[in-house]
């Protein structure tokens, strides 16, 4: 268990070694060693000026470099940190506004690049301007098209990753809270907000849902975070009533509630899954993030 001592909690973010948790909020990003549960040293302090941390994503060109978070804000900036091999603090590499300025609502990054630049420069590849979509969740496809899901209008909309031509779009029939894709089983699953959970396939030219994970009624229609676990064989999701689900992918049986959040996410390494979950603190009291971790026997992944 962690504690936040003052703000709101709006992104947690998992490294992929497994080993570190970023928590962005009103209060900027804050960064704890998951094993001795002791805060790390951060050089990013200017919340006040770049607004509200909004979410937040950690990137991994190669397995010898070291791994870099990116966060988004409510004002439009988008922050790099990289852990120095000489003094182990987190520090600022890059920052930037982009556009006008507006919310970052999500990030994501490609997992298949080969890039290995140690220094991090942006460059535009293309922007697009997708009417009526507030975008709540993006990914990368393998072929480096771009999957963007929209909250209010619950779209299901594929980018052609080089000039941004809309490829695919239909409507999953509710609003999109959240969504996580797994590429190598070929499914996506979103928060639809009312009843649970509802997976879908990424490449089938029907839009009927798969299953849907169904959960208590929520009391209040809040965005809650849904993930992959287990090498996909879990479904992971946050609810509004202190709980979080975890589901059985492929017969949609309720596996276990882990008692603790509204939000929650996974990051899987090497036969070990780790949960994060948070709860918003009432009043002005500390806001708490529990972690939970435990060891499955890794399979070889198959698409069904």
């Amino acid at each position: 268990r962690l504690s936040v001592p003052s703000g709101s909690v709006h992104a947690l973010a998992i490294s992929n070694d497994g080993q570190v948790l970023a928590c962005g909020g009103t209060e900027g990003v804050k960064l704890w060693d998951i094993n001795s549960r002791k805060e790390l040293a951060c050089s990013s302090h200017r919340h006040e000026s770049r607004g509200t941390v909004s979410c937040a994503a950690w990137t991994l060109t190669r397995p010898t470099t070291a791994e870099t978070l990116c966060y988004g804000t409510g004002l439009g900036y988008v922050v790099f940190l990289r852990r120095s091999v000489i003094d182990k603090r987190f520090q600022e590499i890059c920052a930037r506004r982009l556009g006008s300025g507006f919310e970052i609502t999500c990030l994501s990054w490609d997992s298949t690049s080969s890039e290995a630049n140690t220094r991090i420069a942006l460059q535009s590849v293309f922007a697009v301007r997708l009417d009526n979509t507030v975008p709540k969740s993006v990914a990368f496809a393998d072929n480096y098209d771009i999957y963007v899901f929209g909250l209010y209008d619950g779209k299901f909309i594929k980018l052609e990753g080089k000039d941004s031509t809309v490829v695919r779009e239909f409507s999953c029939q509710s609003v999109i809270g959240h969504a996580a894709v797994n590429l190598k089983r070929g499914l996506f699953v979103v928060d639809n907000a009312t009843d649970g959970f509802t997976m879908y396939r990424l490449e089938d030219e029907g839009e009927e849902p798969v299953r849907t994970f169904t959960t208590a009624v929520p009391s209040m229609l809040v965005p809650k975070q849904v993930a992959f676990g287990e090498e996909g064989r879990v479904v992971a999701g946050g609810s509004d009533n202190g709980l979080v689900y975890i589901f059985d992918r492929k017969a949609g049986e309720l596996l276990e509630t882990l008692r603790h959040a509204n939000g929650g996410l996974t990051r899987d390494l090497n036969g070990r899954c780790t949960i994060a979950s948070v709860s918003p603190a009432q009043g002005r009291g500390n806001t708490t993030i529990k972690l939970w971790t435990y060891d499955y026997a890794p399979r070889k992944a198959s698409k069904t």
